[in-house]
C-alpha cells in the first residue's frame, strides 16, 4: 500500500503521470463526443414550448415550407428547356450514303430522277427540324417538357417537342411527303429509306445541368429573416405554424453550419476546453481536499476509469441512437466511490461525470437535475454497504427519486400548461425502473473492481470477520487465548472508531487478524500458556524478543497465504509500529547496566500506524493486553492504565504519521475506560444455602 505520508512533494514522475492522466482522459472523452451540432429540441405545432427562452444567436433566413418549395420549383422546371446539340455530320453522312446507293442500285429502281431530288429534299427538311432518339423523347414526355433548346453553331433556337422527329416518326413523315408528291410507296419501300434516318440531336447534359443550377440558384428559398438576438419563443408559448417554420429554419441552418469544417473545429475546440476545465477542477478538488487519494495511483485510476466509462457510454449511445440514456445506472458511480472512498468524493465525482455526459445530450437540464438528485439519494442511503438488502433498498429509493423529480419537471412544463395528465411521458418511468434493476449489478461489480484496483469493500470485510471462516476458526483452535484477546480488541476498537468517525468495520476486521502470526509459536505468548510452563526461561532476552517480534512477520506470511487484502496486512504490520518488546528490552538493560543493547533485536519491523484505524487498533491492543495484568479492577486503576499506556504511545511518537487528532485520542480513551469498566465490573457473590 502506498503511504500518503511518504510523498511530501510532487516528483517529476508524479507530475508526468498526472499530466498524462489528464491528457488521456480529455482525449478519450472528447474523441467519442458527438460533433454534429444538431438542433437539440423537440417540438410540434399547437404544443407548448417546454424549454427555456430561445434567442437567435446568429442571423438566419426563414425558409419556405417544403411543399411550397416543391410546388414553385416544379413550376419553374415546367418551362425549363433542356439543351441539345445538332450534329450536321449525321445529315451529311445520310445524304451522301443515299446518293452513293442511288448510283449503285437505286437508279435501277427509281423510274425517274425526280425520286432522287424529292427524297433528298425531304431528308434535308427532316434533319433541319431534327431527329431525336426514342429514349430521349420518352424522357421529354415524362418530364412534361414542351420545348428544347437546339444549339447550332453556338446559336440556340427553341424547338417545340411536338415538332421533333423520332426515327419512326421521320420515316412516316417521309412516306407521307412522298404521297403528296405522287411518289410510289411500293417503290420507296424497296429502297430501305430508314437506313438514312439517324438521330442528329444529341443531349447536352453539362449545359443542361448548368442551366438548371442557374435557375435554382436564383430561386429564393426564404421569405423572411431572423436577426441575431431576436427572441424566437419562450417557455410555455404555443408553437404556431409560423413559429414552427422559424424553428425548422433554425434547425436547417444549424445543421448546415455544423457540416462546415470551420464549425466542426469550433465545436471540437469548445469540447476540449469544457472537458479540460471540468477534469482540471476535479483534480484540483482532489489535491486540495483529498490529497491522500490524489497521491495514490489506484485511487486516481478508479476515479478516472469510472468518469471515462460513463462519459464514453453516454456519447456512444447518443451518437448511434442506442436505447435511452436514462436506463444507464449513473447512481452506481457514487455508490462504488462511496463504498471504496468517501461520500464527498463520491458526490463531486458524480457531479463532474454528469456534467461531462450532459455535453452529448439534447436535453441536458432535466438530465442534470434528475441524475444529481438520484446520486445524492444513493450516497445517503448507502453509507456503508455490508448486506445485499441495502443495495435493493437503495435501488428502490433511486427509482422513486427519478420518478418524483421527473414528475415535478413535467408538472412545470407539459401537464401544468395543458392541464392534462395523460400527456405525461410514461415511457420515462419505465426507463427509471430498468435503471433501478441495473443498479443491483453494483454488488457483483464491486468484487471485480476490488480485484482490479486493490480496494477492499465493507462486504469483503464483513465476510472476513465471520469467525467461521477457515483462518479464524483455525486461530480459535490453535491459540484460543490470542483469539479471545483479538475479539476483545475488535470490540474496543470498533466502538472507538464509531465515536471518532473512523471505519468501524475495517478496524474490527483488522483487529481479528492482527495477531494471527502467533499461531506459529503459540506457547511463547502468555495468553496461550497453561500452568507455570514458560518456554522463555531457557532463552536469552534477544532470542525471546525475536520470537515475539516474529509474530508480525509470520502474520504477514499467513495473510499472503490466505490472500488477505492489503488493508488487513497493514494492521498486522502496524499494530506494534516501531515499538519495542519492552519486557525483554528492560530486563536486558537491568542485567547489563552501562551497556548499550542492539536496539533492532528488540524493535518491531513496523511501520508506525499511518491511518486513524491503525492508530485505534494499536491503542486498543496495548490497553486490552495490559488490562489483564491489573491486580484489581477499579475505576481509578482502569482509568490510570488507559491514560498511562496511550500517553506513552503519544510521547514515543507512534501517531505522528497518521491523521488522528488529540481530540480523537481523548475520545478513544473515554471509550476504552467505559468498555473496560463494563467488562471487569464486580459481580455479586451469591450466598450458599445453609444446611
Amino acid at each position: 500500500m502506498e503511504h500518503p505520508n511518504k510523498k511530501k512533494g510532487l516528483s517529476w514522475r508524479d507530475l508526468l503521470y498526472k499530466t498524462l492522466l489528464f491528457a488521456g482522459t480529455v482525449t478519450l472523452i472528447v474523441y467519442f463526443l458527438p460533433r454534429d451540432g444538431k438542433f437539440n429540441y423537440q417540438f410540434d405545432i399547437n404544443k407548448p414550448w417546454k424549454y427555456g427562452q430561445l434567442i437567435a444567436t446568429f442571423d438566419f433566413p426563414i425558409y419556405k415550407e417544403d411543399a411550397i418549395v416543391q410546388r414553385e420549383q416544379d413550376s419553374l422546371m415546367a418551362s425549363f428547356q433542356p439543351y441539345y446539340d445538332i450534329n450536321k455530320d449525321t445529315e451529311k453522312e445520310a445524304i451522301d450514303k443515299f446518293k452513293s446507293n442511288y448510283q449503285k442500285h437505286l437508279k435501277n429502281i427509281f423510274p425517274s430522277t425526280d425520286y432522287l431530288y424529292h427524297i433528298e429534299k425531304i431528308l434535308k427538311d427532316i434533319y433541319h427540324i431534327g431527329i431525336i432518339s426514342t429514349d430521349d423523347m420518352q424522357q421529354l414526355h415524362k418530364d412534361s417538357t414542351t420545348a428544347i433548346m437546339v444549339i447550332d453553331d453556338k446559336l440556340a433556337s427553341t424547338q417545340t417537342t411536338a415538332s421533333l422527329f423520332t426515327v419512326k416518326k421521320a420515316y412516316e413523315h417521309l412516306m407521307a411527303a412522298a404521297d403528296s408528291l405522287h411518289l410510289s410507296r411500293d417503290i420507296l419501300r424497296q429502297c430501305a429509306l430508314n437506313e438514312y434516318l439517324n438521330p442528329n440531336l444529341i443531349f447536352d447534359q453539362q449545359r443542361t445541368e448548368t442551366a438548371k443550377h442557374e435557375i435554382l440558384s436564383n430561386y429564393s428559398w426564404a421569405n423572411g429573416l431572423v436577426l441575431s438576438g431576436q427572441k424566437i419563443i419562450d417557455r410555455g408559448e404555443i408553437v404556431t405554424p409560423a413559429t414552427y417554420n422559424i424553428l425548422e429554419s433554425l434547425r436547417k441552418e444549424s445543421e448546415k453550419r455544423s457540416d462546415s469544417i470551420e464549425q466542426t473545429r469550433l465545436i471540437l475546440g469548445g469540447q476540449i476546453l469544457f472537458v479540460g476545465i471540468l477534469i482540471l477542477c476535479f483534480m484540483l478538488y482532489l489535491d486540495l481536499f483529498r490529497k491522500d487519494y490524489y497521491q495514490r495511483k489506484r485511487c486516481l485510476s478508479l476515479l478516472f476509469t469510472l468518469i471515462v466509462f460513463y462519459s464514453v457510454i453516454t456519447a456512444l449511445m447518443m451518437s448511434h441512437s442506442i436505447a435511452n440514456v436514462y436506463i444507464i445506472p449513473y447512481a452506481m458511480l457514487p455508490i462504488i466511490i462511496r463504498v471504496f472512498l468517501d461520500s464527498r468524493t463520491a458526490f463531486i465525482t458524480h457531479a463532474a461525470t454528469i456534467l461531462l455526459c450532459s455535453i452529448s445530450l439534447r436535453f441536458p437540464h432535466e438530465f442534470i437535475l434528475t441524475q444529481l438528485t438520484a446520486g445524492l439519494v444513493a450516497i445517503y442511503s448507502l453509507r456503508e454497504l455490508s448486506q445485499r438488502s441495502q443495495l435493493f433498498r437503495t435501488a428502490v429509493l433511486v427509482i422513486l427519486t427519478y420518478a418524483v423529480t421527473y414528475f415535478a419537471f413535467e408538472l412545470m412544463t407539459e401537464s401544468a400548461l395543458s392541464n392534462d395528465f395523460s400527456k405525461l411521458n410514461v415511457r420515462m418511468y419505465i426507463y427509471f425502473i430498468i435503471n433501478g434493476i441495473l443498479l443491483l449489478f453494483a454488488y457483483p461489480l464491486l468484487f471485480l473492481l476490488e480485484k482490479m484496483f486493490g480496494f477492499t469493500s465493507n462486504v469483503t470485510l464483513v465476510e472476513l470477520s465471520n469467525i467461521n471462516n477457515e483462518l479464524l476458526r483455525q486461530m480459535s483452535e490453535t491459540v484460543p487465548g490470542t483469539f479471545q484477546h483479538s475479539m476483545q480488541v475488535a470490540n474496543l476498537a470498533a466502538e472507538a472508531a464509531i465515536r471518532v468517525g473512523a471505519k468501524s468495520q475495517l478496524v474490527r476486521t483488522g483487529a481479528l487478524y492482527h495477531d494471527i502470526g502467533k499461531m506459529e509459536n503459540p506457547a511463547f505468548f502468555t495468553e496461550n500458556q497453561s500452568g507455570n510452563i514458560n518456554p522463555h526461561k531457557n532463552l536469552s532476552y534477544e532470542q525471546s524478543a525475536q520470537i515475539v517480534i516474529s509474530h508480525v512477520t509470520n502474520g504477514l506470511k499467513l495473510a499472503d497465504k490466505h490472500n488477505l487484502p492489503t488493508v488487513i496486512k497493514d494492521f498486522i504490520s502496524t499494530h506494534h509500529g516501531r515499538g519495542k518488546t519492552k519486557y525483554f528490552y528492560i530486563s536486558w538493560r537491568n542485567e547489563h547496566p552501562g551497556e548499550e543493547p542492539n536496539e533492532e533485536m528488540f524493535t518491531y519491523p513496523g511501520p508506525n500506524p499511518f491511518t486513524k484505524e491503525q492508530a485505534i487498533l494499536m491503542m486498543a491492543d496495548s490497553v486490552e493486553a495490559a488490562s489483564r495484568s491489573l491486580q484489581e479492577y477499579t475505576e481509578e486503576s482502569i482509568s490510570g492504565l488507559v491514560e498511562k499506556i496511550i500517553d506513552s504511545q503519544v510521547m514515543e511518537g507512534y501517531f505522528k504519521e497518521c491523521p488522528i487528532t488529540f481530540k480523537d485520542i481523548a475520545t478513544v480513551k473515554s471509550v476504552f475506560k467505559e468498555k473496560l469498566k463494563i467488562a471487569y465490573h464486580t459481580r455479586i457473590s451469591y450466598p450458599e444455602l445453609k444446611k
